[in-house]
């Protein structure tokens, strides 16, 4: 009987994320509920003076910073995917976790974890030979680095054999298919807007260690942090209500 009861008690804490430094503009208001974030260094978005901006933020904050690498197409927000040589994704992605990481040197900050954006996330997802390639940018720089990834991803597979630190990692404001994948941007009910009902989402994934998927299906799912995109439609509005009705269930974002 307890360890049926047990799946539904609510962890003490969780993480809260977001992507960052996108353009949006609203890393300030968003920075007090968070416990991480997601910089984006130049590959669909932003630049030095950005990405500078979002680190002091942070590090005022005190929440822990992530690289946000992408598929090199501001055009497209990095939400197609690319046709690119292995060598030609390498050094990209490489390239932008070093830009970033010049700037946390000079701001005395080390850098927390790496999570791909976009077209490159989903794709690393499934697809071997582009997660190897995040993975081996992963091991290439010069300390331990966490990768936030979906649960049972093969991103995620690769990175536990290769001895790199996974955060499975859910999202509070999108919508999901049976297998697990994000529902496409395409679909006018991909994003979930509301701020009540990305509570009753994340809430449902804590306790019952479940996602309800759009076709009504329970779908299992494990997650140590959640992701609010920065670009949802009042993002700072949705961060401040989930930090609120955690708090009130005894649940601290850390």
């Amino acid at each position: 009987m307890s360890s049926i009861l047990s799946k539904y008690i609510l962890p003490r804490k969780i993480d809260i994320n977001a992507d960052v430094g996108e353009g949006i503009g609203n890393e300030a208001e968003l920075m007090p509920y968070l416990s991480s974030c997601n910089i984006a260094c130049g590959g669909h978005a932003g630049d030095e003076s950005t990405m500078l901006k979002v680190v002091q933020l942070a590090k005022d904050h005190r929440v822990k910073i992530g690289a946000h690498p992408s598929f090199p197409d501001e055009a497209n927000f990095g939400r197609e995917v690319m046709e690119m040589s292995a060598a030609e994704l390498y050094s990209a992605l490489q390239h932008q976790i070093r830009q970033l990481m010049q700037i946390l040197q000079n701001e005395s900050v080390m850098l927390h974890h790496i999570k791909p954006h976009g077209a490159l996330y989903n794709l690393a997802a499934k697809d071997e030979k582009i997660a190897s390639i995040v993975i081996e940018v992963a091991k290439s720089i010069a300390q331990p680095v966490k990768l936030y990834a979906p649960y049972n991803s093969v991103i995620a597979k690769i990175a536990e054999t290769e001895q790199i630190e996974v955060t499975y990692e859910a999202f509070a404001d999108r919508n999901y298919n049976e297998d697990l994948s994000l529902v496409s941007r395409l679909r006018r009910d991909a994003v979930i807007e509301q701020k009540e009902a990305v509570y009753n989402h994340v809430i449902c994934m804590l306790r019952s260690q479940k996602v309800k998927t759009l076709s009504g299906v329970d779908v299992p799912i494990k997650a140590l942090t959640y992701c609010i995109h920065g670009d949802t439609k009042n993002a700072a509005d949705i961060a401040r209500y989930l930090a609120k009705k955690l708090n009130e269930n005894n649940v601290l974002i850390r």
